[in-house]
């Protein structure tokens, strides 16, 4: 079975088909917001003034490149002038932005943060602000996170970004839930370092597969920030930045409860519906520690079809593998069958008929560990490679990185090619662990 992996790791829009160079000038407090186009990558620079992505300051005179099918607004608090090369499928200016209102939300944290610096570290006032951002499917959610931790980090302070869309992937990949320390204002092109994040597998880009499973894993992130931050005052006056999925309805609304429950959040912000603010409101009335807020999404957030969300996730993964330019290319390596071990998390009864009362019919078990035959079924599957030592551990363990399973020869018995970078090359080439975990998750590589 031949594998690879990586371990460790809003105004009047004008559509622009043109390629050759163009200035465009802002004037204070406006934005240029950009939709790359599909094919091929655009260039941009600042000139003159100062402007920021994401929350993340341009230096002048510094060309960015970025990747086809981006979209991404340069905004500027005194005016700039922005120099652009290449095509985009929309770009255009506007003034209308909520960015006054969301600078306003990160003073109001910032001034809490301070407080919580300033307690006794045995205090509940040595916490700083937990923020979950709340919202519909596409109302900026991911985009304001990033400002928020960027803001932050440019301050001094070292927040702590928890990832639980798992229908997108902010950190690694989609179908994970994850969390990492943002030491610097996060770059614009290049997103989430991948130093240090905790990684928890799903292996589904919908909680709908899984729902109890999705709740067992929040909880598990959460228990193991919960010992970071008793160990470590200034990450715990840092506090955290949690970004949501857009499903805010049924079972999905149920989920965003647990995860304001089981993070502690004391700050919600909601993007983009009066029903949703209003519904979290009247829950949390009895919670006078925690504040819910409610945010004007920006003009110039883009509505994505099915299609062109199944295109992020493809281009997400390959992101991960490949890096944004093909480099690091992943190593490859040869492995039997009989080092490593499937499981899927998951299915098949907990009890068998006979030992039911009567009239009850078995329920699938959420957690269960069940073993899955290496075959050319797999092929195509994006794998994760538990840290756990024995298998009654997957569940409560984070992953070391993922494999993609490009070949199997049943008959050599035969696994090859898995990718490391970052922090676990000092395995040079061998998997950290013997546990795989397979999901729903696959990628068609081309």
């Amino acid at each position: 079975m031949a594998y690879r992996g990586v371990v460790g790791a809003s105004g009047v829009a004008v559509p622009s088909v043109a390629t050759a160079l163009r200035q465009v000038k802002l004037d204070k407090e406006s934005e240029l917001r950009v939709e790359v186009g599909p094919d091929t990558p655009l260039r941009l620079r600042l000139l003159t003034g100062s402007a920021e992505i994401f929350g993340t300051e341009i230096a002048p005179e510094i060309w960015l490149n970025f990747p086809p099918r981006l979209n991404f607004a340069v905004f500027t608090w005194y005016g700039a002038t922005i120099e652009i090369d290449g095509s985009t499928e929309t770009d255009y200016t506007a003034d209308e932005t909520p960015m006054i209102s969301y600078v306003n939300v990160h003073a109001v944290l910032e001034g809490r943060r301070n407080r919580a610096k300033a307690s006794s570290s045995d205090s509940d006032s040595s916490q700083g602000p937990r923020v979950i951002v709340v919202g519909p499917t596409d109302s900026g959610k991911s985009t304001l996170s990033r400002m928020l931790l960027s803001w932050s980090a440019k301050q001094g302070w070292k927040p702590t970004f928890v990832d639980l869309d798992i229908g997108q992937g902010s950190i690694t990949i989609p179908g994970c839930i994850a969390a990492t320390p943002v030491e610097m204002p996060i770059d614009p092109v290049e997103g989430i370092p991948l130093e240090m994040p905790l990684v928890y597998f799903y292996g589904h880009t919908t909680p709908s597969v899984n729902a109890d499973l999705y709740k067992v894993l929040v909880k598990e992130l959460a228990h193991t920030l919960e010992g970071q931050f008793a160990g470590n005052a200034e990450s715990r006056a840092a506090g955290m930045v949690i970004n949501t999925m857009g499903w805010i309805e049924g079972v999905g609304y149920k989920l965003l409860l647990h995860a304001i429950d089981t993070f502690n959040a004391n700050v919600v912000l909601v993007l983009g519906q009066e029903k949703l603010y209003s519904m979290i409101k009247n829950v949390l009335k009895k919670k006078p520690n925690v504040d819910v807020v409610k945010l004007q999404k920006s003009g110039g957030v883009v509505s994505r079809n099915t299609r062109v969300r199944q295109k992020a996730r493809s281009y997400r993964i390959r992101k991960y593998f490949y890096g944004l330019s093909n480099d690091p290319s992943p190593h490859s390596n040869i492995a039997n069958f009989s080092d490593l071990v499937v499981y899927r998390v998951g299915g098949g009864p907990q009890a068998p008929r006979s030992a039911l009362p009567i009239g009850a019919k078995p329920a699938a078990d959420p957690t269960r560990l069940v073993s899955v035959n290496i075959n050319r079924g797999l092929l195509h599957s994006v794998l994760a490679v538990s840290f756990a030592k024995e298998p009654d551990q997957i569940i409560s363990s984070n992953v070391a990185g993922f494999i993609y399973i490009t070949d199997i020869d049943i008959q050599r018995f035969e696994i090859s090619n898995f990718r490391l970078i970052a922090v676990y090359q000092k395995h040079k080439g061998q998997l950290p662990g013997k546990f795989l975990i397979v999901g729903t998750l696959t990628w068609i590589e081309t």
